[in-house]
């Protein structure tokens, strides 16, 4: 059976290219059980390979033709070989987070195919700590990282003698059944009629569009946060990227910035965003390349799955975004940090009069100059809408296991485009915020040194608060 791709997932595949790959992924690091013998981790590759069957999410892959009228559907695949998408590889000696992080560097770097379920996974052995690593990547038009959290943490237990634990990828017991073999594809008509209904739904949602449009562009004009930016200057990091990239990966105890945002009267993701204006500022600053006005980041706003239906662990995107200001043009990390935070109360004033569905369209809307300005080679002509971007994806707050493996940290990696070529995403697990800078490796020259700049910013940001 096939179905339509519904508009967000289609931009996602529509605008890859082979220097702009729109799949996000997910670095997760394993203790190994107690007694675990030499073969664990072949053994811990088998159990992930060998699934009775897969879900029906890990099974479709787009497609297009004459039949679908140019419309792009998901169908599944007819010939599904499980060991193209999950793999079992060894690090290098002597075996170190350096060699580790360069290999899921090359791994994201590569595009996922068409013709397959757009996914991949790595079980990676060969760290000479002893522990494990798995890396995935999955297309964006799949899921977002709000539903990529969720599918990991549904195979994930509390209980380290728990075993028998399916993989991501395996069907559930009670799940949805996929349509029977030799199943007949639906009519052109029925693809256009469902397409016609979810529009009607959308129009229907959206009808105060235009006076939400009003007052975000009026926001954007007198230079506050909304979901639209005017004011971004252009930066090393706006500029087209290539294929290649790099990934840089560290955690910091949540307490710490809990700690700061108790202080300061502020949030931690207040906090999250002032580590990164003042570990940008810094960088640019070695580079002699920090502009005098302020960047702005693209913040993404998850949406409720209860509210706009769109966000699950079968897939889907449902997010939005506000742009917010840095402060890096400040020098005082306590200056950037409430400047950030007046950003981010204003820019969630401004959506709390909106639907889902209209935050979702104006959102859009602000992506749409990051998205044209390179694909009509206007990159040098026109301002930026925002430098970078920066998300914070919520994940389980306990320790969990898979198959009594503990994890130890799940580190995300996301998607660089043309015009910007840095992107930082954090993952919240067990007590610890886990940062994941993904970069193109020419336009971001060193980014493993923004992880000691974020690293000096947080110290700098508890000496301001005072604790």
């Amino acid at each position: 059976m096939v179905n339509p791709i519904d508009p967000t997932a289609t931009g996602f595949l529509l605008a890859e290219n082979r220097n702009m790959p729109m799949h996000v992924g997910g670095l997760q690091l394993f203790e190994k059980p107690e007694g675990a013998g030499r073969g664990y981790v072949r053994e811990m590759y088998e159990q992930m390979r060998d699934v009775d069957e897969i879900a029906p999410l890990f099974l479709k892959h787009p497609h297009r033709s004459a039949r679908t009228a140019g419309q792009l559907v998901w169908r599944p695949d007819e010939q599904f070989d499980i060991e193209h998408h999950v793999r079992h590889s060894a690090l290098p000696k002597p075996g170190r987070i350096r060699e580790l992080l360069e290999l899921c560097s090359r791994l994201h770097s590569t595009r996922l195919a068409w013709e397959r379920p757009l996914w991949e996974a790595t079980i990676i052995e060969g760290l000479r700590d002893g522990r494990v690593a798995m890396y995935t990547k999955t297309h964006h038009a799949l899921v977002d990282g709000v539903s990529a959290m969720r599918l990991l943490a549904s195979v994930l237990s509390t209980d380290p003698d728990e075993r028998d634990m399916p993989a991501p990828w395996a069907m559930r017991p009670g799940a949805p059944r996929p349509a029977a073999d030799g199943a007949s594809p639906p009519s052109l008509g029925d693809v256009s009629a469902q397409t016609v209904r979810a529009a009607l739904a959308i129009a229907s949602e959206a009808a105060g569009m235009p006076g939400a449009l009003v007052r975000t562009l009026n926001r954007s004009v007198r230079n506050e946060t909304s979901a639209l930016s005017l004011y971004a200057p252009r930066t090393i990091l706006n500029q087209n990227i290539t294929g290649s990239r790099r990934f840089a990966a560290q955690d910091w105890p949540i307490e710490r910035l809990r700690a700061v945002g108790k202080a300061s009267g502020t949030t931690i993701n207040d906090v999250v965003l002032a580590m990164v204006s003042g570990a940008i500022r810094a960088y640019l600053l070695e580079l002699d390349a920090l502009p005098d006005t302020t960047l702005v980041s693209m913040v993404p706003v998850g949406l409720k799955a209860k509210e706009s239906q769109l966000a699950s662990s079968d897939g889907g995107n449902a997010v939005g975004s506000v742009m917010v200001q840095l402060g890096t043009h400040l020098p005082d990390p306590a200056d950037r940090l409430a400047a950030i935070h007046r950003s981010m109360v204003d820019g969630k004033q401004g959506l709390s009069s909106m639907t889902p569905t209209q935050i979702l369209a104006m959102s859009a809307l602000g992506q749409a100059p990051a998205i044209l300005g390179p694909a009509l080679r206007m990159s040098g002509i026109v301002r930026p809408p925002y430098n970078l971007i920066v998300s914070n994806v919520p994940g389980p707050r306990t320790t969990h296991y898979w198959n009594g493996a503990r994890l130890v940290g799940t580190y995300p990696l996301s998607i660089p485009i043309n015009g910007m070529a840095l992107n930082i995403t954090c993952t919240s697990y067990d007590g610890k915020l886990c940062f994941g800078l993904t970069g193109c490796r020419r336009t971001v020259p060193r980014l493993q040194l923004m992880l000691g700049h974020l690293d000096a910013e947080l110290r700098a940001l508890e000496r301001a608060a005072g604790v």
